[in-house]
């Protein structure tokens, strides 16, 4: 958009600027976009009215482009025109945007899609009919600096087209910056992430700020900017980052289909067709790959191997989990809980478990009860967590394992809920109190007075890797990328929101596969 002025400032720095409106426009994550939002609709609108009555305006000197709406041409194009078909990729450029449907359809629904949709086709064939009518009649022209959307416009119009075009871009970024934060979101609620920070800077639902992320963006943006320097350098990572987002969705689109038992004929002609037009773009892109497409590839294999290798190893430490039926350890509990010989502990003793059965707990609690150091208390809590498919739902049930001795909650908390689980306890653990479900022997002290449900405290779990282990190469791997990569991993405490003061941490070594036929021999003197 900025390079739009260099028409008539040919010495223009455009990167400085454009750094400049990238930097504010990353600052303003942080105080969120709830305000500003409301003129988003509306802007892009002008927007995409303003591109179609000037391409109108241009096509209207040159009726005779129109001929390009016969297929025949495209044909033509690339069977019998030199290289026509390594210029499909240029060509591909202009369907981009569509592969964002998918996304947005979750957004906004698919009535407002298809409406929507319909008028920005209009004006974008208007406004590509307006450009190929002004380049045909300027055929032969040295463009240089002379950029043909800008040149189609009248003058009068020159000024307030690059502003509105500048205005539509930062809207189309911050729209991406938003996706972004809901995507990685998403991601680590189904444990395909790690955890990060998340914050709402807003009342406005669904709205969120993830600080890493938004400042690997910016680091990510700016330093495109510095490496490709001109827009038209960015055409082959571009080009090749949407060929491949549709190629994703194509594939999703035949599981999705498969799973739903759609007539297999119907599915193979699908996804002929499909991926017939997609793989002859994504061909004619590669041939840019050492021009920027290679750029698009090294990250996507990044994320791709963060992603897997998080899943992968999660799935291996989360298979060790050792779970026991609570049941039997109900008598020890209720001893080790009227035993004066040991310091009280807390009032509660809350635990987070992974079970979703309340008479099941992992094994690694009842070690920690009683052989890490002695947790003498009134009542434990065994906590479980569960992440909802709908975004918004707050609920939470209990149940009564042992009346007065041991108690069992489960949150169901919606994906964009943040887990403030010290809170939520907390005011569960009042509720609960106020109705009589459980009883504390209280002691004289006047804490009691202000707080007579009790003081309590949270005891967590921090893996490690064990020396014990003696994993073959293709197990090691992974799980010491795994440990590497955690180090960026919200930790448990800030991950629920729980209150650092009330928090235990106990370290715990994964043992995956321990050594074997350890070959130590006894020598005596």
């Amino acid at each position: 958009a900025i390079e739009g002025l260099k028409m008539e400032y040919p010495d223009l720095p455009v990167m400085p600027i454009v750094l400049a409106i990238l930097t504010g426009l990353f600052l303003m994550q942080a105080l969120g976009s709830n305000k500003i939002g409301k003129i988003f609709g509306p802007a892009m609108m002008v927007w995409f009215t303003m591109i179609g009555v000037m391409g109108l305006y241009a096509l209207s000197k040159d009726f005779s482009v129109l001929k390009a709406l016969n297929p025949v041409y495209a044909f033509h194009f690339i069977t019998d025109y030199p290289g026509g078909f390594w210029l499909l990729g240029a060509v591909f450029l202009c369907t981009t945007g569509a592969e964002a449907l998918y996304s947005d359809l979750g957004h906004c629904g698919r009535k407002n899609i298809e409406a929507s949709w319909t008028f920005i086709k209009i004006c974008l064939v208007l406004c590509y009919f307006g450009q190929a009518a002004w380049l045909v009649n300027h055929q032969g022209m040295v463009l240089g600096d002379i950029n043909s959307f800008f040149a189609m416009m009248p003058v009068w119009m020159f000024y307030p087209a690059v502003f509105v075009a500048t205005a539509a871009a930062i809207i189309a970024s911050q729209a991406l910056i938003s996706g972004t934060f809901t995507l990685f979101n998403e991601a680590m609620r189904l444990k395909l992430f790690p955890r990060l920070t998340v914050l709402y800077p807003s009342e406005v639902r669904g709205q969120l700020y993830i600080p890493a992320v938004n400042w690997a963006l910016f680091a990510g943006c700016v330093g495109a900017v510095l490496y490709f320097e001109e827009s038209k350098n960015m055409e082959a990572a571009f080009g090749l980052s949407v060929t491949l987002t549709m190629l994703m969705t194509t594939i999703l689109l035949v599981f999705y289909m498969y799973a739903k038992r759609r007539n297999k004929v119907f599915i193979a002609g699908l996804t002929l067709l499909f991926l017939t037009i997609e793989v002859s773009f994504l061909i004619a892109n590669l041939q840019k790959f050492k021009e920027g497409g290679f750029i698009t590839l090294f990250l996507g294999l990044f994320l791709f191997w963060v992603m897997y290798t998080w899943q992968y190893a999660g799935k291996i430490k989360d298979g060790l989990l050792k779970f026991v039926n609570l049941h039997p350890h109900i008598p020890m509990l209720d001893a080790l809980s009227n035993d004066t010989d040991i310091p009280k502990y807390a009032t509660h003793v809350v635990y987070l478990t992974n079970s979703t059965r309340p008479e099941k707990i992992e094994e690694r609690i009842v070690e920690s009860i009683y052989y890490k150091s002695p947790k003498r208390a009134d009542l434990y809590w065994f906590v479980h967590i569960n992440v909802t498919d709908e975004p918004y739902t707050m609920e939470y049930k209990t149940e009564t394992v042992e009346k007065d001795e041991v108690m069992s909650v489960t949150f169901n908390l919606g994906f964009r809920i943040v887990p403030r689980i010290n809170m939520l306890f907390k005011t569960v653990l009042n509720d609960l109190y106020e109705k009589k479900e459980f009883n504390v022997s209280h002691s004289d002290r006047l804490f009691y007075r202000h707080n007579p449900a009790g003081e309590y405290r949270f005891i967590i779990f921090d893996t490690y890797l064990s020396q014990e282990n003696e994993l073959p190469l293709w197990k090691r791997i992974p799980m010491k990328l795994y440990f590497i990569i955690k180090m960026i991993d919200l930790d448990t405490k800030r991950s629920f929101g729980l209150d650092h003061s009330l928090v235990t941490e106990e370290k715990v070594p994964l043992v995956v596969e321990s050594a074997q036929n350890i070959r130590l021999k006894r020598i005596t003197e």
